[in-house]
């Protein structure tokens, strides 16, 4: 009779992100740091008066700002980031007891049914879809101020820095729904995440 302990069963692994997508999502969010590293320099009083050149902070939160709708724009070529994205703008009565139950604070898994993306995934990815045109749009208002009037440039000017202060809010909310979670981490790192974690928190997908 062997005296050595049985190695625990390996954790079974399934594919969740393809490498495609993953690329999408990174440089979406170095595109979307950088604007919010940039914004804050430019916006804050104390961090501005770190910065010695102004000029070239601005230019770089503006062609960092133009090129944040490129890595969808690219990803479009995969069959799996377009079949996500059908995903995520797909409700169903699963994603409504969802967000009963988040509006409740009812944080029983079962009564917050998911596929692969929940309602607060959905949620957020159309806001952010929707927040990221809206910053392109009037970005280039004031930047392009020979082809625009005044009052355009004004009101183009007010709903861009307000829109910052808000993205700002909901990125520090994902990014802090990111940290509770690391198997999701993990998924968003390596394109794999457990089936124990899937059955758990997405147990309507059926990957």
């Amino acid at each position: 009779m062997s005296l050595r302990a049985e190695a625990p069963p390996a954790t079974t692994k399934i594919p969740r992100f393809t490498r495609a997508e993953r690329w999408v999502h990174r440089t979406t969010a170095l595109l979307m740091g950088v604007c919010v590293v940039t914004a804050a320099f430019l916006y804050i009083p104390e961090f501005a008066q770190l910065v010695g050149r102004r000029e070239l902070v601005v230019r770089v939160h503006e062609w960092a700002g133009l090129a944040l709708p490129v890595p969808v724009l690219a990803g479009l070529a995969s069959r799996a980031f377009r079949a996500d994205l059908r995903h995520l703008n797909r409700f169903g009565p699963h994603d409504r007891r969802w967000l009963g139950a988040a509006l409740r604070r009812d944080k029983r898994r079962e009564s917050r049914p998911a596929a692969k993306f929940n309602a607060g995934q959905k949620i957020y990815a159309a806001w952010i879809a929707g927040a990221t045109l809206v910053m392109v749009g009037t970005g280039l208002l004031m930047w392009i101020t020979h082809l625009t009037p005044i009052m355009w440039r004004t009101s183009a000017t007010f709903v861009h820095d307000w829109l910052a202060l808000t993205i700002g809010v909901v990125l520090a909310g994902h990014i802090g729904m990111a940290l509770g979670d690391p198997e999701a981490r993990r998924g968003m790192r390596t394109g794999s995440v457990s089936r124990e974690w899937a059955r758990r928190e997405h147990r309507l997908w059926r990957p």
